[in-house]
Formats: structure tokens, C-alpha cells, sequence
């Protein structure tokens, strides 16, 4: 019995070291990635936006990302949509009030393998506030090695579509004003360690 316990012990040992070896994390490469959004104003135009200081890191063990955890944070205050009193205004109590909800975070629960190189993550957006569950839509542009540190750099193009009024940004502000649906665009370059 002693000996059956020992040996199940060095398999388990074994096992979770395989296992922790064939672990990867990507961060994001920051300088070489954006993460921003659209929204139509008087139903009629679009303006963009981004977020300038924002973390973002895949980790899992599949070479086709279908069983990685996608992990988002930004810094709601560093909104940018080239006009400093929007960008005052969007910090403000009447849409992100980043005073008291400095994050927007989110984390993948599921990564689904669509045709090709598509692929669809769901997971929960925290915002305002409040969490909802998101769909995005991914395409995983290609892995290259970079010749200089000679790391693997992974391209991902991530959209998707939320509601505002579904995290209590800008209630006072409805449609045709700003639109509701808001569109969610990241071109991310990570780097794998």
C-alpha cells in the first residue's frame, strides 16, 4: 500500500510538471497594440477612443488558444479621445466617474475554436461597476519570432459590441445623443515569456 501511495505521489509530481512546463504567458506589447472603442454621436458620426494605460496577458498551455484565460485591466481615467473636455467629461460622474471605479477589468471564462484562425472568448467585463458577460469575436492574426530577442510575438484582433445602459454609463445621455451600442476594437502584440 505504501509503495502504491508513492508511486501515485511521483505520478502526480510528474503529471503537474508536465503540466507547469507546457504553461505559457503572453503580456502585451504595448507600444505596438491599442485598445479602443467607437460610438456614434447624433446617429449620424463616429468618434473613437482608446484607453492609454492598460495591462493584458494570455496564459494557457494550447497552441490553438482554446484553453487560455484572456485577462484585461485599464486605468478608466487614462480614456483618450483626442479632445481634453471630453475626456474630462467621460472621467466624470456622468459616464466613467473614475474617481470611484478606477478599473475596467476582464477575464475569459470560455475560448471557443471557430473556421480558421477565428475564435470567440466570453468572459466578464467589469465596468462602472458592474459585471456582464461578453462575447468577443477574435482573430489570431499569426505567431512570429522576433529577430532581435528572439521571442514569439502573437497578433490578436478582438471586437465585440456592449451596451452602455447594461453598466450605468451616461444614463443621461440616450440615443440619438450617443448611441447605446458601443463598439469594442483591440489590436493587441504580445510577447511570449
Amino acid at each position: 500500500m505504501k509503495k502504491f501511495k508513492v508511486t501515485l505521489f511521483v505520478a502526480a509530481l510528474a503529471l503537474f510538471s508536465f503540466s507547469a512546463v507546457n504553461q505559457f504567458v503572453y503580456n502585451v506589447d504595448n507600444v505596438h497594440s491599442r485598445i479602443g472603442f467607437t460610438i456614434k454621436h447624433l446617429g449620424v458620426s463616429d468618434f473613437n477612443g482608446n484607453f492609454n494605460k492598460y495591462e493584458t496577458k494570455i496564459t494557457g498551455s494550447k497552441a490553438d488558444f482554446t484553453d487560455a484565460v484572456f485577462e484585461f485591466s485599464a486605468d478608466a481615467a487614462s480614456i483618450n479621445t483626442a479632445n481634453d473636455m471630453r475626456d474630462e467629461h467621460l472621467r466624470s460622474e456622468d459616464f466613467f466617474n473614475t474617481a470611484k471605479f478606477e478599473k475596467l477589468t476582464f477575464k475569459s471564462t470560455a475560448v471557443k475554436a471557430l473556421k480558421g484562425n477565428k475564435m470567440q472568448i466570453v468572459g466578464d467585463l467589469t465596468m462602472h461597476g458592474v459585471t456582464k458577460s461578453v462575447t468577443l469575436d477574435a482573430t489570431h492574426v499569426g505567431n512570429f519570432e522576433n529577430p532581435k530577442t528572439k521571442k514569439t510575438v502573437s497578433g490578436f484582433k478582438i471586437t465585440g459590441e456592449v451596451k452602455r445602459s447594461d453598466f450605468g454609463v451616461g444614463p443621461g445621455f440616450t440615443a440619438p445623443m450617443l448611441s447605446d451600442e458601443v463598439q469594442l476594437i483591440a489590436d493587441l502584440e504580445f510577447v511570449r515569456d
